[in-house]
């Protein structure tokens, strides 16, 4: 079997590039817990930007919910912006089906309307169920469906992958 190495900080460095491309007037910084949550909070100060970014979780909104619950690794929403009318640039580390997407994105309507939903991610995948491409991704990559790819973060905040067999 190949090793596959991703060097998340050097994906980190070009996302800070595609997402600074992707930002309008107003926009805001929203990451899906838990590493585009991280994602968000370093790219929120990397780039600069007032306020603060905000977290979304896809729990109550999963169509899996029925098998998984509310898992215990499940971050809460935050917003600390009105969303209503507000250029939203989603953040996440890893896309693969697109099901979290959706269901973030049935999150944020549950706050109100925004004029647009972007989509940045670190890492895409492929393998997608649903009609969900992202405006920019830092990288693709062909995975096998039983290998589960996820963020890291070190305590010194330095970003890496955990490659992974699947349940």
């Amino acid at each position: 079997m190949s090793t596959l190495h991703l060097d998340a900080e050097a994906l980190y460095r070009d996302l800070v590039g595609g997402v600074r491309g992707l930002l309008q007037a107003d926009a805001a910084l929203v990451g899906i817990w838990s590493g585009g949550a991280w994602l968000a909070e370093r790219l929120q100060q990397d780039l600069k930007l007032a306020g603060e970014h905000g977290v979304i979780s896809s729990a109550l909104h999963r169509d899996d919910f029925d098998k998984r619950g509310m898992s215990s690794g499940t971050g809460q929403t935050k917003l600390p912006f009105e969303i209503e009318g507000r250029h939203i640039v989603l953040i996440d580390d890893v896309l693969y089906t697109g099901r979290t997407t959706r269901a973030v994105i049935n999150e944020l309507f549950d706050f109100g309307r925004p004029a647009s939903v972007t989509l940045a991610v670190l890492v895409d995948r492929g393998g997608r169920e649903l009609p969900i491409h992202p405006a920019y991704s830092a990288a693709r990559i062909a995975l096998p469906a039983e290998r589960r790819l996820s963020l890291a973060r070190g305590n010194d905040g330095r970003f890496s992958f955990n490659i992974e067999e699947g349940d």
